[in-house]
């Protein structure tokens, strides 16, 4: 029976975990065919649009300071409940935005509301074990992925039905199933850490103190900034200098999303038989080849192929990297799990949103920026692998 329970309970923990990666989506991704509309409706470019989307990114990070650590002493359930109830009301006050100004204020709110998402990772350490944890995060990124390809599709039907408030209203609609589920999946446990772990700014010092911990996650960011910058400035690329419609637009990022299946079949084939830095390096070698390839293609006709070839080897460079830095990092310190996916995210997102901005005013080639990003950010990477592993060497020795 206890088998049994056990199984059912990770089942369901699955299940929540797979509908906050798709709820994850929706901020981000869904609502990039509704650049143009967004950018009408406002009055204002489709490049301010997507410098929403950074601001996004970085009021995320901000609010990922409070909800991991809050978690690791008041427990998981109390912070996802209260975090999705605020993401909720940001996105309801996005809709019914009269001003670019509100808008943009109604989206930081979304995102700090959106800083429970975190809470996935520190979930998946407190219910899962060894492999199973790598296993699972390797399938999450890999889900990601599938969502995030698909996304631009239904934002696209999305708009063409209910306009561009359509993507918020659905991130109402799954926001209250993921609350719903929340309240009857999770049990009302205290939180992890003890004593003096329950200090917010000690627990911070406790994790970042440690060389490993942060060269994982910022392995992890950079990996991920590269797949976020595109993410950003693919509306720009695709509707507005190729001059591909909405639709068009989703079809191609429907080929994007095979790159993380790809990515996610060969992660998993690789965690079974390669260490964890040869992993990571193979990840970011292939990164470092799709910023060279992205610089050749520019030599010709710009197309969509020219820019979507390359992001496919990088996203499949990136799904392969991201899980396995992760749950190195996330291992180091099992007691502290909200605190270590908060700061690790604090320092992706961060990553992400201003990489993702700053190339956003390379607007006479965009694509020339993003290979040379995707080269500088992957030697980066690189160099901190070796750095860990020397760390890793020591604390063996």
């Amino acid at each position: 029976m206890d088998h049994a329970s056990n199984a059912t309970q990770k089942t369901s923990a699955i299940i929540l975990l797979m509908t906050m990666t798709l709820l994850g989506v929706f901020p981000l991704d869904v609502i990039l065919p509704s650049f143009p509309a967004l950018a009408e409706r406002f009055q204002t470019s489709s490049a301010d649009i997507a410098l929403s989307v950074s601001l996004f990114a970085i009021g995320l990070s901000f609010s990922l300071m409070l909800v991991g650590p809050l978690s690791d002493s008041l427990g998981r359930k109390k912070l996802l409940l209260g975090g999705m109830s605020v993401a909720l009301v940001g996105a309801a006050g996005c809709v019914v935005a009269s001003q670019y100004s509100w808008f943009l204020f109604f989206r930081v709110i979304q995102a700090l509301g959106c800083g429970c998402f975190v809470l996935s990772q520190a979930l998946v350490q407190d219910l899962f074990e060894g492999q199973e944890q790598e296993r699972l995060r390797i399938a999450m990124v890999t889900a990601s992925g599938i969502f995030i390809s698909l996304s631009p599709l239904f934002g696209t039907w999305l708009q063409e039905r209910l306009g561009w408030q359509g993507s918020f209203e659905v991130f109402v609609v799954i926001g209250l199933l993921v609350i719903l589920m929340a309240w009857l999946l999770l049990e009302n446990t205290p939180g992890t850490a003890t004593g003096r772990q329950r200090n917010i700014f000690a627990a911070y010092r406790r994790v970042c103190a440690e060389p490993r911990f942060v060269g994982y996650w910022m392995i992890s960011a950079l990996a991920f900034a590269c797949h976020f910058s595109f993410i950003v400035i693919s509306p720009i690329i695709f509707m507005e200098q190729l001059q591909l419609s909405p639709y068009q637009y989703s079809l191609v990022l429907l080929l994007y999303g095979a790159a993380y299946i790809l990515g996610g079949f060969a992660a998993g084939a690789m965690n079974r038989h390669l260490r964890t830095s040869t992993q990571i390096v193979a990840g970011l070698l292939l990164i470092a080849l799709s910023g060279l390839l992205m610089l050749f293609l520019q030599r010709f006709e710009p197309s969509a192929s020219s820019v979507l070839l390359p992001m496919i080897v990088c996203t499949a460079g990136t799904t392969i990297t991201r899980p396995v830095a992760t749950s190195r990092a996330m291992g180091l310190f099992p007691q502290n799990a909200g605190t270590s996916a908060s700061a690790g995210n604090m320092i992706i997102f961060t990553c992400g949103g201003l990489i993702s901005g700053f190339i956003n005013l390379a607007s006479d080639n965009l694509a020339m920026a993003l290979g040379l990003c995707f080269l500088v950010l992957s030697a980066s990477a690189l160099g901190l692998n070796s750095l860990v592993n020397r760390h890793n060497q020591r604390a063996c020795a």
